[in-house]
């Protein structure tokens, strides 16, 4: 039986290897390596940050999450297969290291956050 997640550091893990997924595969990479430049080293933090602000009420990460993927979708549309593949690997990376409460939250948070999104840009485009 898996572990469920219960902090920071299974946080890092899920979110490196997440990423490893995304930056992989090459109908979403261009938007975090050519678009948003991002420099996954410096933005991992970030990330851990935020989803244990969603887990675990952390309150370290004080950002507006949704902000910067406004601004990218303005850079280059984000699309809803977009969406669906990020979900794909979030989910099965989730699936692949961790069960229980916090693994079923998160993944429950990114589709609701996945889905947030996509109404934002849609409303964007009108």
């Amino acid at each position: 039986m898996k572990k469920d997640i219960g902090n920071r550091e299974d946080l890092l893990l899920l979110v490196t290897r997440f990423y490893e997924k995304l930056l992989a595969d090459p109908a979403i990479n261009y938007l975090f390596t050519d678009v948003a430049n991002i420099d996954l080293s410096h933005h991992l933090d970030t990330l851990v940050d935020f989803w244990d602000n969603i887990l675990f009420q952390s309150d370290v990460y004080r950002k507006n999450a949704m902000q910067p993927h406004l601004v990218l979708h303005q850079q280059s549309p984000l699309q809803k297969h977009h969406f669906e593949t990020w979900l794909k690997y979030f989910d099965e990376t989730v699936d692949e290291l961790f069960e229980g409460e916090k693994a079923f939250l998160a993944k429950e948070r990114a589709l609701s956050i996945a889905t947030v999104m996509q109404i934002k840009i849609a409303q964007l485009n009108q």
